[in-house]
């Protein structure tokens, strides 16, 4: 089973999701069918998954420790 711990806090999870929606409604609005468009489509999605599962990979390689519980 593949386990990892999360290394986004919930509000950068939040900001994430909004920035998802913001650049996939941006794309759907403001731009033509193209390679465009399924780029920034795929971003959002990308935005959306890391939000939902709370773990960004580019995050951890550039050295972001987990998040652990407060005492």
């Amino acid at each position: 089973m593949l386990y990892l711990k999360r290394n986004l806090r919930m509000r950068e999870r939040a900001l994430r999701l909004c920035f998802a929606i913001l650049i996939a409604f941006g794309a759907k609005i403001l731009m033509n069918e193209g390679l465009a468009q399924t780029l920034l489509f795929i971003t959002a999605a990308i935005l959306v998954m890391t939000s939902i599962i709370g773990f960004c990979p580019s995050c951890a390689m550039l050295g972001r420790k987990s998040i652990g519980l407060k005492k």
